[in-house]
């Protein structure tokens, strides 16, 4: 099992598990991990830029609270905590499974460290 741990600096930290299901975004980010970013704000959703280029494997154009998800057009880490439906399509790779509530606190401009747990 792959999780990952998503701290948010100052306001506390989350974990997620990646999916199980063979997918190349999800390998590809795990690799590259540790990542440090600035977030940004879409409604009820966190985002950064990541320094990963890739294709879009299985987009979907929907998400619920709780998704994390690469999106090739920023390319960006997105982490779903609300109702908001992401920009364009997005590459499900796995889901917050302790302190969702986190998020609810991110201002744009927090600093995010992602690293492998």
């Amino acid at each position: 099992m792959r999780m990952i741990e998503i701290d948010v600096i100052g306001k506390g930290k989350a974990l997620a598990k990646l999916d199980d299901r063979n997918s190349k975004i999800r390998d590809s980010f795990f690799r590259a991990l540790p990542i440090e970013g600035i977030a940004n704000l879409w409604g009820e959703e966190v985002y950064f830029d990541v320094p990963l280029q890739m294709e879009n494997e299985n987009p979907s154009p929907s998400a619920i609270a709780g998704d994390i998800c690469y999106w090739s057009q920023g390319p960006a880490f997105c982490i779903f905590f609300g109702k908001t439906q992401p920009y364009s399509a997005v590459n499900h790779i796995g889901k917050v499974t302790e302190g969702l509530e986190i998020f609810k606190s991110v201002a744009a401009g927090d600093r995010v460290v992602l690293c492998r747990r």
